[in-house]
């Protein structure tokens, strides 16, 4: 089925979401569609993007522009927030009774809290990065609206040698259950296709 074939009936948007999947495996596709299902739904309904991507390069700023660039194509009513740190935040702000938030995605939010710090700093990012997850799960459970999360499953191939390397798949992969726990619905998505882990199709 085509991307420009999914009406609002194909889909039953739950509460909250989290969509899993390698990179390319259609996890940001799908959540564009739940927004634009859940804008199709009535005339009332808004959609939030909350977009963690940094653009340290030049090569990075052309992936923002491009996906921003095929949002207002596939979700032209979907506004896009740019909030790469405070994520918890962010729900809580943006988060209403009729207002579905896509935030995509928890991999890069997570590569923002820790890298950056943690070279100078050490554990102490991962002290942080602890009190902010604790937010953001508070944030998920207790948003107004629906939210949909999507984040990078990365723990299924070879991992690299390098300790930064592995406590950081170590750390993606605890949050990655910790958000699944606590979400309605997680989807593991595999070229193109949705497969349901949780929750109701």
């Amino acid at each position: 089925m085509k991307s420009s074939d999914v009406k609002s009936s194909d889909f039953a948007i739950a509460r909250s979401e989290f969509i899993l999947g390698g990179q390319k495996s259609g996890k940001s596709r799908r959540a564009e569609l739940i927004a634009r299902a859940w804008l199709e739904k009535s005339a009332d309904h808004k959609a939030v993007l909350l977009a963690t991507g940094q653009a340290y390069d030049e090569e990075m700023r052309e992936r923002i522009a491009r996906h921003r660039h095929d949002r207002s194509v596939r979700v032209p009513g979907m506004l896009t927030v740019e909030e790469p740190l405070h994520l918890a935040e962010a729900i809580s702000l943006h988060s209403q009774p009729d207002t579905l938030l896509v935030v995509d995605c928890l991999t890069l939010w997570l590569t923002n809290c820790l890298m950056p710090v943690a070279s100078s700093q050490g554990n102490h990012a991962h002290a942080d990065f602890t009190t902010q997850t604790a937010r953001l799960a508070v944030a998920i459970t207790t948003a107004p609206g629906p939210v949909v999360l999507v984040g990078n499953e990365i723990g299924l191939g070879v991992i690299p040698l390098g300790r930064e390397v592995r406590v950081f798949v170590d750390t993606l992969g605890r949050l990655n259950q910790d958000v699944a726990e606590l979400c309605v619905r997680v989807t593991l998505m595999a070229a193109g296709l949705p497969l349901t882990l949780k929750g109701t199709a």
